[in-house]
């Protein structure tokens, strides 16, 4: 089983008519996809970056991308738990990095931030661990 990096995942589920680049990459992308793969949170966390920052795309397909990737049997994703959790707070209006920042610190018995906006959408959402704001 290989990793598959930001670039491999963003040819896969993002059609870009504008870069040749991508359209000649966009098979090889299928093909890995195709294969038992591996994908770490660093490279989602990057992945959502990249559909938010450089494509504008919508939380709401970003969403969808992230949950179709996770759905796919032969594609482990490295703690698939903690992304399904962060995808949640995600849909609920949560930064994804947060978010995933959260899930993944849930035995942790604080969350520590100067995030103003961290701090209280995770309270409204009851997310764990409790988020403490240092001043």
């Amino acid at each position: 089983m290989r990793a598959l990096d930001t670039n491999v995942l963003a040819r896969f589920f993002i059609d870009d008519d504008d870069d040749a680049q991508a359209a000649k990459q966009r098979p090889s992308a299928v093909a890995a996809l195709s294969e038992r793969a591996f994908v770490a949170v660093t490279v989602l966390m990057e992945l959502e970056w990249v559909m938010r920052g450089f494509y504008g795309l919508p939380p709401t397909d970003i969403s969808r991308v992230l949950r179709v990737l996770s759905s796919i049997e032969h594609i482990t994703l490295e703690d698939r738990s903690a992304v399904l959790m962060a995808l949640d707070a995600f849909d609920q209006g949560l930064d994804f990095a947060d978010a995933l920042h959260m899930a993944r610190s849930s035995r942790a018995s604080g969350f520590a931030t100067f995030d103003q906006r961290l701090a209280k959408r995770a309270k409204d959402l009851a997310l764990s661990p409790p988020v403490e704001l240092l001043f």
